[in-house]
């Protein structure tokens, strides 16, 4: 029987002997980011299904295809749920193979750590048409290096993803949100004084609509917890500053749109020449002596700005000065074929392991060529 995974078995060996480039694609939601989209199309969407769940464990294997929000309908009925909150871009939410790809994380990221840390083990076929499994479904599970995590963000330049276990966590008991105006630098000042105290802190977002003259600045933080925790929170975090709590029929969508970028702050700017930045920082950052409007999450870790494609040496000449990097993340409704240069630069170093390690998984070099970094 030619099951799915056969045929994208044979696809891949036979790409390999005809040194055919191939483009592996789930549901097609990320197609935006990163860089050239070449090949010959490999749509991994029939790897489809849950291959196991164990709630009392907090483990559960799933096929790489499979729609992320049926996943997360799964874990929800358990009482469960992505801790890390993955982006959901477009209707159909993506799938969970693109979301390791991609390696994205959502507002809660800074709390609770990243997508990287949920995985305990992988199944992959790699550029040779070989079908491997790396890792297992308990955390202790990896002697030598860890291949599972290696494939976080990787962008499929290493091999198809067929099956991934993941670690979930239960949904917290309680939840609430509080809203300060307060500018930039005090904003930040706070989240740090925050966060050195035992609070419940699970996300954070400051921004200032940048359309609408004489809005305020607003520093939005959200509380995950037990109910006592967060409960405590709320009564100490607003009297350190004048805040309001927000109601979670509100807060609750809201917090969703931030995940998944449909707040106004995303909306394409009308620039043709404009994108989308991230800046990836120490969150002790200060306040970037940059002209354009901000977005901050992860208590200061992660800032969005929209710029012209033509500041790219600036903004990575100023994210470098911090210790992070500058990607250009989104360009919106430009051709993405030929694209380079979205993500930072790599040093020779890490740029040598990066060739090492495609040489290993991909010796033809077919899979989602150039997608991370040129030749590569």
């Amino acid at each position: 029987m030619n099951t799915p995974l056969d045929r994208v078995t044979d696809h891949i060996r036979t790409a390999a002997a005809q040194r055919t480039p191939v483009r592996i694609r789930g549901a097609g939601t990320k197609d935006f980011y990163g860089d050239s989209l070449q090949g010959e199309l490999l749509d991994t969407q029939e790897l489809n299904g849950i291959t196991s769940y164990e709630p009392s464990e907090l483990v559960v294997t799933v096929q790489a295809g499979t729609p992320l929000p049926v996943l997360e309908a799964t874990l929800a009925e358990k009482g469960q749920c992505l801790a890390f909150e993955p982006p959901r871009f477009g209707f159909s939410g993506g799938t969970v193979g693109g979301m390791v790809a991609c390696g994205l994380n959502g507002p809660a990221r800074a709390a609770v750590g990243g997508l990287r840390d949920y995985v305990l083990g992988i199944k992959l076929v790699n550029g040779r048409g070989e079908h491997l499994t790396f890792g297992g479904q308990v955390i202790k599970n990896v002697a030598g290096y860890d291949v599972s995590r290696l494939m976080v963000g990787s962008m499929g330049c290493l091999g198809l993803l067929t099956e991934v276990s993941l670690k979930v966590l239960p949904v917290a008991p309680a939840e609430a949100t509080l809203v300060f105006e307060l500018d930039q630098a005090r904003a930040l000042s706070q989240l740090h004084r925050w966060g050195g105290q035992p609070l419940p802190l699970n996300a954070s977002c400051w921004l200032k609509d940048t359309a609408a003259p004489g809005e305020p600045e607003l520093l939005f933080v959200r509380l995950r917890g037990a109910v006592a925790a967060v409960n405590s929170a709320l009564g100490k975090m607003t009297q350190d500053v004048p805040g309001r709590q927000i109601d979670n029929a509100q807060a609750v969508p809201d917090w969703s749109a931030c995940r998944d970028q449909t707040l106004p702050f995303f909306t394409p700017r009308s620039h043709p020449n404009h994108g989308l930045w991230r800046l990836s920082l120490p969150s002790t950052t200060p306040v970037l002596a940059l002209p354009w409007a901000q977005m901050v999450e992860w208590h200061g870790g992660q800032r969005w700005l929209w710029a012209p494609q033509s500041a790219q040496a600036d903004l990575r000449q100023v994210a470098s000065a911090a210790g992070g990097t500058a990607t250009l993340f989104n360009t919106y409704n430009q051709d993405n074929t030929g694209a380079t240069g979205r993500f930072n630069p790599l040093d020779p170093v890490l740029h040598a392991i990066h060739q090492r390690l495609k040489a290993e998984f991909d010796p033809s070099g077919i899979l989602n060529p150039a997608r991370l970094y040129p030749g590569l």
